[in-house]
Formats: structure tokens, sequence, C-alpha cells
């Protein structure tokens, strides 16, 4: 049995993962860095409501790109579950199946997608994670990470919106039925998810011309299914794609480091 822990800028979620599937999902908002016993409380309670014994965690995986998270989440893990949980960083990249370009500055979560896209297709593969930031991370049938574009996500288009102006209300992240605003909710659902539709399509259009065609597409991250229209673009719509990369890294990850 296997936990998961993905720290990203508006959420830390966590996964638990048995009998080779994801059993429980749970989710909290990312906060300012609390100490260790609060996480602990946090994971015990989950364990608790799932009916689950600590001692049934073999093994613990955290992907973090909030490093003042990271370290008391880590602590917390190590001695409520007395073992070593394997930190996804620079050090654990040489054991992977994937080559990272600059492992100083790649995001952890977007090489847990290239791990779980390269595991999953073996084959030219763009994932469109859909989370805080909007992010492109293309890898070759090889295992090369090949590059990455990022932009804002759809909700922190929003509440930039909402934060910086002084008449705009924040807005569900809902396809209006035209592009044609009639009112200000719906001239903010034209311009920002009518324009990351195109955003989107345009963009996986650009990476498959510069790999001559030949690159499938896969949606990951909490909003991924947010805009139905795109998802004839994707061969799947997999929402826990980075933690099953998280977890596909810990399996790399020799024992004797954990």
């Amino acid at each position: 049995m296997v936990l998961t822990i993905d720290i990203g800028n508006s959420d830390i979620v966590v996964g638990y993962y048995a009998n080779q599937a994801w059993q429980h999902v749970w989710r909290v908002p990312s906060r300012p860095a609390q100490p260790p016993a609060f996480y602990q409380r946090q994971l015990r309670m989950w364990l608790l409501e799932a009916d689950l014994p600590l001692s049934s965690i073999r093994r613990a995986v955290i992907s973090s790109v909030v490093p003042a998270l990271t370290a008391n989440v880590r602590e917390a893990v190590g001695e409520l579950f007395a073992l070593s949980p394997v930190v996804v960083g620079p050090s654990v990249y040489p054991y992977l199946p994937v080559e990272v370009v600059r492992p100083q500055e790649v995001g952890t979560d977007l090489v847990a997608n290239a791990v779980a896209a390269l595991a999953r297709y073996n084959r030219n593969c763009v994932v469109v994670d859909f989370g805080t930031a909007l992010t492109f991370t293309t890898i070759s049938a090889t295992g090369k990470m090949l590059g990455i574009a990022i932009t804002p996500g759809l909700k922190t288009a929003i509440r930039s919106l909402f934060a910086n102006t002084a008449q705009l209300p924040e807005v569900p992240i809902e396809m209006p039925p035209s592009a044609l605003g009639t009112n200000t909710v719906l001239a903010i659902q034209a311009g920002v998810v009518m324009g990351y539709e195109s955003l989107v399509r345009g963009m996986i259009a650009r990476i498959r011309a510069e790999l001559n065609g030949d690159c499938i597409a896969v949606a990951t991250g909490g909003l991924a299914q947010a805009i139905p229209s795109l998802h004839t673009e994707f061969v799947d719509v997999l929402p826990s794609l980075t933690l099953d990369g998280i977890r596909l890294i810990g399996e790399y990850v020799p024992a004797e480091l954990n």
C-alpha cells in the first residue's frame, strides 16, 4: 500500500494506492507552513475515516513545488508511519527512465507527469496539466523531456481579474453559450474559458507541428474536466496522472534510498 503526497501551490493531494488502483484521494488547501503535528493529525483523520490502519502504509512518496511545506510534511510522514518517504527531486532522477531537462528548475509534478505518460503510452506525448498553472510537458518515446510551456491556470486568471479590478466579480469556470457575453459573468467566461480552449488547442497544434505530427495529448489536473469541448484533443483525461507518476517514481528508487 502506497501513500502519495502531491504538494501544489493551491492544494495538497494525498492518494492511497492498493490493489492496482487508487482507493482514496484526499485534498486539502495548501496553507502557510504548519508544524508536522498538523499534517499528522490530518493524515490520521483521513485514514481513520477510511478504516485504514497506519501499518497499512508500506511506502510513501512526496512531490512538492512548495519548499516551505516539504520538510514538515516529510517529518510528519516519517514519524507517523515509521518510514523514510521518497522525496521527488534531482537526487532521484538518475533512477528514472526519464531524462529530465534542467533538473534543478523543472517542477517535480511535471517530472511525475512525464514518468506516468511514458509508462502508460511509451510514445511522444504532451501532458496538459490544468492546475494553478496550465502546463504543457512534452516527452519523447525514448523518455526525454523535450520541453515545457507554462501559463497561468484558469482559476488563477479569473482570480487575477477579480483581485485587480474594482467591479468585476469572481465567476464559475463554465463554458458560456456564446462568445458574445451579454452580462459581466458571461463576458468573463467568454474571454477566459473560451480563450483557454483556443489556447490549449493552439499549443497542442504547435507542439505536434514541431514533432511532425507524431504526438498524442493527455489531460490531467484538478480542472482537467472543466472544458469538455477540449476532450476530443486528448487520448485520455486522467485527473490522477500526476499521482500515478509520483507512485511510479517511488517504485523506481532503490529500497535502500527510502
